[in-house]
């Protein structure tokens, strides 16, 4: 289907108007009845016996489709087919569909009228004839197969007859006909599909679940002859997301949380020295200015109630940035008279990229690795950590936020299992808190937490701080003639005589004995038999012996009496662990934020940016494949054990600013790895899919109604994160590409591919040593993937000019392995386009028998722009397709401009010389 933005008809009226009566005024009418998110009537046409109004040509027909509604009684031009060129019986490949939104009545007219078109590039037409018949004449009609004569004007001659074949029909809603589908083997109408009528290839009473997350669906009808001369129907369905702005919203919100917690624990750092804490401020003043920032784009986001995505126009807006360009659903449903009815999706989006930010001096990937360089070698006064380790803290930050008041929420349903004296209560209680209190202690067993220590304390007024107070009570007091000198940029943490390192290790070891305790004196409450005076001593009792009277337990008291003062010091010590390390790690980030503030900020603004606009189409397809996918065994099990992967389809070329687009694309795809899933029951009609984690750590929760919930597999229904695997493939194919090959640098693209080409041999070595035996051999009889995967290796190692066949090799590995399929240009338009129809007509000649003839003609059928109704050429600056034949004139300066210097103009003639000469190679 041809991308388009606008909802507009070539004739410049809308493509998919709303009903328009009231509901006064349906009642007068019998309506078909309208079955979500499927066509409600669909019918294909034929020509025969026309007369040419001059006999020296033949005529190149097209059929354009109108509309009068009963309620207004007004001619509303709806849609074309495509043109047939020289015969006197055209067989129209484009079907005519309406959808269930379209407001469709038995009294609704439909006017069929003839165009021969006489100049295709000026579309001039002349008027052959017409016919009109009314919808309900379809449902008299049990032979589904109305043959109208075309005449040249009210009661004029007539010029021929024109096939109305129905190929879809809904119901009408007073019970008055049934549903008429067609029936493949008593079929009456050779030019029908002989195959069955479209159900739902993803089942019925999915739709609801898919209808939350898809929205305004375009559809086209085409068939299309096999090999065998036989018929295959073809629906395409374009939908646009309501994801586009959600996820967005979603993760906006968790990075203010995120930022509004990191700048309220810099300023509970504590007292530092008038260096670091001059910096602090410095930081905070900055980070608040990107919070409230962000909440201003929060804000305008949850203001806009529009359209369901954002076009190409609106990418260079600051208040939609984080929204991806021209999100859509790009699915194709082949009925084919041999095989089983398929189904392909392929979502069709703008490249992930920062464009309100611009790329003057390049794009994220270029970016992140001169601030990393110029991070490492400069002598700011900082304290230097690597970009593993950086991501190491907020991990371990992360870590103790969740698990600290998991543990305080054990200890107290601990406290209360012992209040109520039941024995497997007190034990299931004391095995959850036992290992969320291990998840806590190894969460603090790193290097990074006792240099990061070391490094507050350094940072503390005075330099360096005292010993912490021996068993004994002495105190050491620290000296002026003790303080370092002025900190110097470090490589790495200097090692200080003066700091206790053993401290750290008797602090988080407390909760470890604290722990054991209260499993001791669990065992003993639950053991006891009436013998007050028998005791148990561990190992850290007798190291701490003023700890054995408290686990001494006495008839008289309770269990809640005896357990409470010992959960108090539980929560004590982790309370303590917590206060240093969550310090000492925050000390950390702040090293990351006081090199180069602004520019730090800004990349992470970029970088926030793109990622948005990455998961929004992720989780969009992650959502549909797992739709058109939830009765299939092999990918769900494909799902929780391995892993899903998305295949991205680049088609930027690295020319320009192009070249800072592929870059931000190529991080924010990558930082998709950072993305896992999990599936829970939705409990309300909100089946919206729900973000939590931070920006090294995102899940997704996607919602399914109970029906769909409980057809999954235990492991998925119990929680498994699920993770996907994402890679891709750019190979720049427009005039600008030319450019690039000949007089710019390809290796960008070169070592991207390389790059994720090496991630593909990754999961398919995952792949294949997962998944069971038996499935592994069926798969491998039916797909030859390790020759696939040669092969785009050959490919890549090639570097051969616009080698598409790199595209076509990794979109066929990525279908043969149950994957997501992503194509993107600029905004996901005409490349797009061009590359989404050359790929389904390339399905249908290899997988579904296309007879060769109509291979061309299928691809004109698809592309045609009378019959999609896209955009003129000119509404939008974006050029290239993949038969690279737009126009270079728009690349050349004006010629007045270039003749105020003749250096210039001679520049120019060389440029338009290779320009041409390439153009025509």
């Amino acid at each position: 289907m041809e991308i388009k933005e606008e909802g507009t008809s070539e004739e410049g009226q809308h493509f998919l108007p709303t009903a328009q009566a009231n509901e006064s005024d349906d009642t007068r009418f019998t309506s078909i009845q309208k079955i979500p998110n499927e066509p409600q009537l669909e019918f294909i046409l034929a020509c025969k016996d026309l007369v040419a109004p001059v006999r020296d040509r033949k005529l190149n027909t097209v059929v354009q489709i109108s509309v009068i509604h009963p309620t207004e009684q007004s001619l509303t031009r709806y849609s074309c087919t495509e043109i047939v060129e020289g015969t006197r019986d055209p067989l129209f490949l484009t079907g005519v569909t309406f959808p269930s939104e379209y407001p469709i009545y038995e009294e609704t007219k439909i006017k069929l009228t003839v165009y021969d078109v006489k100049d295709k590039s000026h579309d001039t037409r002349s008027f052959l004839g017409y016919a009109s018949f009314k919808v309900g004449e379809l449902l008299k009609s049990r032979e589904q197969l109305l043959s109208l004569s075309l005449r040249t004007s009210d009661g004029g001659k007539v010029v021929g007859t024109i096939d109305v074949s129905v190929v879809t029909m809904g119901e009408i809603e007073d019970g008055e006909a049934d549903h008429i589908t067609t029936d493949g083997q008593g079929q009456k109408c050779a030019l029908v599909c002989e195959c069955a009528a479209p159900e739902s290839v993803n089942g019925k009473d999915n739709l609801p679940f898919l209808n939350a997350v898809l929205k305004n669906p375009v559809y086209k009808l085409y068939r299309f002859p096999t090999s065998d001369n036989k018929w295959m129907r073809i629906r395409e369905q374009m939908s646009e997301s309501i994801l586009s702005f959600h996820i967005p919203k979603e993760l906006l919100s968790l990075h203010i949380k995120e930022d509004l917690c990191r700048n309220q624990e810099l300023k509970e750092l504590g007292e530092l020295s008038p260096h670091w804490d001059n910096l602090r401020k410095n930081v905070l003043t900055h980070c608040d200015q990107m919070v409230n920032m962000y909440q201003d784009i929060l804000k305008e986001l949850n203001n806009e109630t529009g359209s369901s995505f954002k076009s190409s126009s609106s990418k260079g807006e600051k208040t939609l940035e984080f929204v991806p360009i021209n999100l859509h659903l790009q699915r194709m449903c082949v009925h084919s008279p041999h095989l089983k009815d398929a189904l392909y999706d392929v979502i069709t989006v703008g490249a992930p990229a920062a464009h309100f930010q611009g790329f003057k001096n390049g794009g994220l990937r270029k970016l992140l690795h001169k601030f990393e360089t110029e991070r490492r070698n400069t002598g700011y006064q900082f304290i230097y950590y690597s970009p593993e380790n950086t991501a190491k803290a907020k991990e371990v930050l992360s870590n103790i936020n969740q698990l600290e008041p998991l543990v305080a929420n054990h200890a107290d349903l601990l406290l209360n299992s012992a209040s109520q004296h039941s024995a497997d209560s007190l034990k299931n209680s004391l095995k959850m808190l036992s290992e969320k209190t291990e998840l806590f202690v190894h969460a603090f067993k790193d290097q990074l937490v006792r240099s990061a220590l070391l490094a507050l304390y350094t940072a503390r007024p005075g330099g360096i701080l005292t010993k912490p107070p021996s068993p004994k009570g002495s105190t050491e007091q620290s000296s002026p003639q003790d303080q370092p000198p002025p900190m110097k940029r470090q490589d790495s943490i200097p090692h200080h005589s003066d700091y206790d390192e053993e401290e750290w290790d008797r602090v988080w070891a407390s909760v470890g004995k604290s722990l054991n305790c209260i499993i001791a004196m669990v065992d003993k409450l639950i053991e006891r038999d009436g013998n007050s005076d028998g005791s148990c001593r561990s190992q850290d009792e007798e190291k701490d012996p003023s700890l054995a009277d408290s686990l001494t337990p006495h008839p008289r008291e309770d269990w809640h009496e005896q357990l409470h003062p010992l959960i108090l010091t539980l929560k004590e010590c982790v309370g303590e662990v917590v206060s240093r390390a969550r310090q000492s790690l925050t000390f950390v980030l702040l090293q990351e934020l006081a090199y180069s503030l602004p520019q730090c900020l800004m990349l992470t603004l970029r970088r926030d940016i793109v990622f948005s606009q990455a998961l929004a189409g992720l989780v969009c397809g992650f959502i549909i494949k797992l739709h058109t996918s939830l009765h299939d065994p092999d990918f769900l099990q494909q799902l929780h054990t391995v892993g899903l992967i998305v295949e991205y389809e680049g088609l930027l070329s690295t020319y320009s600013d192009e070249i800072g687009m592929l870059e931000d694309m190529a991080v924010g795809i990558s930082d998709l790895k950072k993305v896992a899933f999990k599936i829970i029951e939705a409990k309300s009609n909100d089946v919206l899919p729900v973000i939590t984690g931070r920006r090294e750590h995102y899940v997704v929760e996607v919602k399914l109604p109970a029906t769909m919930f409980e057809s999954l597999p235990l492991q998925i229904k119990e929680g498994q994160l699920l993770y996907v695997y994402p890679v891709l493939f750019n190979v720049g194919i427009n005039e600008q590409q030319t450019l690039a090959e000949r007089f710019g640098d390809v290796s960008l693209q070169e070592s991207i591919n390389q790059e994720n080409f090496e991630l593909v041999k990754e999961y398919y070595s995952i792949f294949m040593e997962k998944m069971p035996p038996d499935y592994i051999s069926h798969f491998q009889e039916q797909n030859d993937l390790k020759g696939l995967l040669d092969n785009l290796h050959q490919n890549i190692q090639a570097k051969k000019r616009k080698n598409v066949e790199i595209m076509w090799l990794a979109a066929t590995i990525c279908r043969k392995l149950n994957g997501i399929r992503f194509t993107c240009c600029k905004s996901a338009k005409d490349r797009t386009s061009m590359s989404v129809t050359l790929e389904q007509c390339s399905i249908l000649r290899d997988e579904h028998q296309l007879h060769k003839d109509f291979f061309i003609r299928a691809l004109d059928c698809m592309r045609s722009r009378q019959a999609q109704g896209a955009l003129n050429e000119s509404d939008d600056p974006e050029t290239g397709c993949l038969t690279d034949n737009k126009p270079t004139s728009r690349h050349f300066y004006p010629v007045a401009l270039l003749l105020v210097s003749s250096h210039l103009l001679v520049v120019w003639l060389i440029l338009s010389l290779a320009l041409l000469l390439a153009k025509y190679q």
